[in-house]
């Protein structure tokens, strides 16, 4: 019996095997799904970042409806306040003979080269078709003018010089006789242009409108100074 109980005397080193080791014991998360702390910030960091991405993009597209609102009234003032381009006699002196009849006998035959002006204030280019100017004594056409196609740039002027033959042979005899002989006593030959010249306003190679630079004036040839004077134009 002794020996039989002493064979089964517990083993210390068996005992100190058993018994359980602090470092191989695995605490876990009570909740191994819930977030930490580090996944909260990242996700309130990046819903951060979007709303601030939305806020640019909308407030580009405010700016850009403004801007675009902006050029479009723009052009919309700049394309109602187009007005006609304005043609006129800025000037003129005669060359070769200057050849004046008396009061007894009433005629004229004058070259005169004339200066013409056209004034375009627009924002856009002023391309015109080809024109006639009908110089007129009393109503009555004595000569006529040539202006070719042209272009004026933007808010600029152009000068024109073309040579006009002024004849009083289409005038009545009693026109003649009566009116034109009491101007040469007078020492005055009073005149009048008047032409209609059609185009077009180019805006941006983009708007075309059509307009017209039309001449209306008045105007006096001094016989005895030969030379042009007191232009009025409407």
């Amino acid at each position: 019996m002794a020996e039989k109980m002493s064979d089964e005397t517990p083993n210390p080193e068996k005992i100190s095997d058993e018994t359980p080791n602090p470092e191989k014991i695995n605490y876990e998360s009570p909740n191994p799904l819930a977030p930490s702390n580090d996944e909260e910030s990242i996700t309130a960091h990046s819903k951060d970042q979007n709303r601030k991405k939305q806020m640019k993009c909308l407030l580009y597209i405010i700016l850009f409806a403004v801007f675009q609102t902006g050029i479009i009234l723009l052009f919309v003032l700049i394309f109602m306040r187009m007005t006609n381009p304005k043609f006129r006699v800025r000037s003129g002196w005669f060359i070769d003979a200057f050849n004046v009849g008396t009061e007894a006998s009433p005629s004229f035959d004058l070259r005169m080269n004339t200066q013409f002006m056209v004034k375009n204030t627009n924002f856009g280019n002023f391309k015109y078709k080809d024109g006639t100017v009908t110089f007129a004594y009393k109503g009555i056409p004595v000569g006529n003018a040539t202006i070719e196609k042209g272009r004026v740039g933007a808010r600029s002027t152009k000068k024109v010089d073309v040579v006009v033959k002024l004849r009083s042979n289409g005038l009545s005899l009693n026109t003649r006789d009566n009116e034109l002989g009491s101007d040469i006593s007078s020492g005055v030959l009073p005149l009048t242009s008047s032409v209609e010249l059609k185009g077009k306003i180019h805006l941006m190679k983009v708007i075309k409108m059509k307009k017209y630079a039309q001449m209306n004036c008045s105007m006096e040839i001094d016989i005895n100074s030969r030379t042009l004077g007191n232009i009025i134009c409407k």
